[in-house]
């Protein structure tokens, strides 16, 4: 599963952990999103659509 975080574009507001059904988002030391585990990421695409910055991809989520 390919996740990426834009660390510049992402402001810490945990939507991403908010939406996530599975748990997939932490938010680290520096406020910022992480695929904490990424392996269970079903592609529901809510954190990419439910980020107001950009800042999340997700392969197979446009």
């Amino acid at each position: 599963m390919d996740i990426a975080v834009n660390r510049d574009k992402c402001d810490g507001c945990g939507e991403c952990v908010s939406v996530c059904p599975n748990d997939v988002w932490e938010l680290d030391d520096e406020n910022k999103a992480v695929p904490v585990r990424a392996e269970d990421c079903e592609q529901c695409c809510s954190c990419v659509e439910s980020c107001p910055n950009e800042a999340i991809t997700v392969e197979g989520c446009e």
